[in-house]
Order: structure tokens, then sequence, then C-alpha cells
């Protein structure tokens, strides 16, 4: 088991309580979470990732219950075994894409020491996302939207990290770069080792998962 949560509640400072359906999610899988504005979706996300502290209710990572971390080792966790594909991507400007990509190993010693080759793992997802040499070079002014989002996807990928987080990724993009996309995601991930929960309110995006988990309107 990869993900397991509990129960999971957040209250914001003006009284309004998020309720969580519990989530399991083994290597190999793909979630999609859904629902409507408001219902706390990027909530959840930062819940699930650590950059939230948890208030009630549990979550377990790759045999870590988050309750047990201390804010410190909860950031290193999150280094080592998540991967966040942002809704802005997050790219840092003046880096090529290259060195935007393997950010994702500058934190966490435990991620580099999956990649034997940097160079050579980069360009492999690469390939795979349909991105060449001369594009990861650029830098990100000089791409399109659709290729930033690769880059972005490389850098949550890069040294295996076991969950794969992703914030509206296709919101920019049409329904058939939408279905390529997600196509080319599931098939960069390994399936012993990662799984994927991608956080969305477009129900276009439900064939393309084995599992849908819908959350409600906040209480």
């Amino acid at each position: 088991m990869i993900l397991e949560t509990n129960q999971l509640t957040y209250q914001y400072p003006s009284g309004k309580t998020l309720y969580f359906p519990d989530v399991q999610l083994r290597a190999g899988e793909k979630i999609l979470i859904i629902g409507p504005s408001g219902s706390g979706k990027s909530t959840f996300l930062n819940l699930l990732s650590g950059v939230l502290p948890n208030q009630d209710g549990s979550i377990r990572l790759n045999g870590h219950n988050y309750e047990a971390q201390t804010r410190q080792q909860l950031d290193q966790l999150r280094a080592d075994h998540v991967g966040i594909i942002f809704q802005s991507f997050n790219l840092i400007p003046y880096l090529s894409g290259f060195e935007n990509a393997k950010l994702s190993l500058r934190f966490s010693e435990e991620r580099r020491t999956n990649v034997s080759d940097i160079r050579a793992s980069i360009t492999r997802l690469a390939e795979g996302l349909g991105l060449t040499s001369e594009i990861l070079a650029k830098k990100p002014e000089a791409m399109s939207i659709g290729q930033q989002q690769r880059i972005a996807v490389i850098r949550a990928l890069l040294g295996k990290p076991a969950l794969i987080l992703a914030d509206e990724p296709t919101s920019a993009l049409d329904p058939v770069a939408t279905e390529q996309f997600m196509t080319e995601l599931a098939r960069s991930i390994d399936p012993s080792e990662q799984a994927v929960i991608v956080v969305s309110h477009n129900p276009i995006l439900t064939p393309l998962f084995d599992r849908v988990v819908q959350i409600g309107e906040a209480a």
C-alpha cells in the first residue's frame, strides 16, 4: 500500500470544515479526485503532500504516519516520496528545461540514489513525453504551455517517488491533448513502485483512471 487515509477533516480559521473520503492507493493505480469549486480538492492534495498540517484523521505514506513526523521530517518525506505537478508548473524562468527537471533531486538523497545517470534518465522521460533535447535546452519562456507542463512532469517523476500528485494538470489542454497527456503520464510511471492521484473538476477525465473519488461540497 502506497497511501492510506482515514477520516481526514480540515477546518479553516473561518470555521469552514472539509470532510474527505478515505483513500487507499496501491502501486500502479491511478485515482482521480473530482469535485466542484470550493469542495477542497487542492486542500486535500496539500494534506496528502504534507504541505498542510494534518489536523484530524490519519495519513500513511509508504509506511510513514504523517502524525508521527516532525515538520522537518514531513518535509523530507515529501522530498523523498512525493512528486508534485503544480497547476502553474512552477518552473524557474532563468533555468533550462533540463535544469528545471533535475531540481527534484536537489533536496532528496534517496531520489538521487535512484538515478544512476541524470542526463540519461531525463532524456528517457523526455522522449516518452515527446520532448526533444532541443526543447530541454530551452528556457520556459521559449516553450509552449504543453512543453512546460511536460518538463514539470519529468521533474515530478525523476528519482521514482512513490506518489505522484497532480493539481488540475490538464486545465490548459483541449480534450485530445488531455487524453494524450494522461496516456503519456501513465506510461511514464513504474507500476510496481509508483501511483498517481490527479485532482480535477473535469469529468471528461473519468475514463482514463482506475478509480474516481468524489469530494462533495464543504460543510
